[in-house]
Parts: structure tokens; sequence; C-alpha cells
């Protein structure tokens, strides 16, 4: 049986996000680990950094996928960490480029938080029927993803809304 991967989406930048924001990340890490399903992220800082550590540090494996060209690159310029990663690919796509790959990876996603980078993943996996796990109340681009689906006019009944971690799993491995 082969083994799931589910892609972690979220902001990098927490500042605007619920007060709870690394704990929430952190849990869904750590049920992921938990589950023995591995955890994908864009290699970044914020929601997907505390997705990995709650992760990593509960036995679970982490891949992530970087948008520079090299490890230098990833910590120089994109001043990204490399750590609560098992391996991280080095795309060079830049961030767009990553986000399409990160997607295109998982057999689902979940969003935590957010701004316009989770809402360019949120597109993707939109386009491409991906099952979805929406952390509500985590604050960011929620009202966005609410408003593109209704304006989209495209069927998609893989998404799961929900406010609690560990319920938002549970329901999104039924729909993988």
């Amino acid at each position: 049986m082969r083994q799931i991967k589910i892609a972690i989406s979220g902001a990098a930048d927490t500042a605007f996000c619920s007060s709870n924001i690394n704990e929430l990340a952190y849990e869904i890490g750590k049920e992921l680990a938990e589950r023995n399903i591995i955890t994908l992220t864009g290699a970044t800082t914020g929601a997907p950094f505390w997705a990995a550590k709650g992760a990593y540090e509960n036995g679970g494996y982490v891949i992530g996928f970087s948008p520079a060209l090299n490890e230098d690159e990833h910590i120089k310029v994109y001043e990204l960490p490399t750590d609560y990663h098992h391996i991280i690919f080095y795309t060079g796509l830049n961030h767009s480029g990553r986000n399409l790959i990160l997607v295109r990876s998982g057999d689902a996603v979940i969003f935590i938080c957010g701004r316009t980078g989770t809402l360019n993943e949120f597109i993707i996996a939109y386009e491409e029927k991906k099952p979805m796990g929406i952390l509500t109340g985590s604050g960011g681009e929620e009202k966005y993803m609410r408003h593109i689906i209704e304006e989209a006019k495209k069927e998609h009944n893989k998404i799961i809304w929900e406010p609690d971690p560990k319920n938002l799993i549970n329901k999104l491995i039924e729909l993988i």
C-alpha cells in the first residue's frame, strides 16, 4: 500500500493569523506523523514550518520543496530555514513554480491561514480537484477561498472546512 502525502500550504508570515497559529500548525504536523502520512511543505517559515516541526518531532517524514536553486540560495537569498525536513528539493523555480510542484506532489492539501502564495496554491489545488482541507478560523485568506469557489461555478466536492486539526485530517483521509 502506498504512503499518503499531504501538502501543507499556509502563511510564511503569521503576524495576521490567529494568535494560536503556531500551535495549530504544529498539531497538524503531529497528527500527520501519528498516521504515518508524509508531510510536504514549501520549505519555508510560518505555518508550514510549524507543521514540519510537529511532524518531524513526532516521528513523521517531512519533504520540502524550495523556491531556490540550491541550499546556499535557499538560506542567503530567500532567507528560509532547513530545519525539520528530512530532505529538501531545490526546484530553482521561484515561488510560483515551487507552489505548483508542492501541490501536485501531494495526495491532498491542507490550508492553514495564508496570503497570496497560499491563494496561488489554493487555485492550483482547486483546478486540479485535489482533496483540500481548510483549517477554518486560522486567519488569512479563508474568506477569499470561499468567494473563489462561489464565483468559479466549477464543481469540486472534495473540500473540508474544519476548525479542529484532528477532525480535519480524519475527514481529509476519508476523501483521499
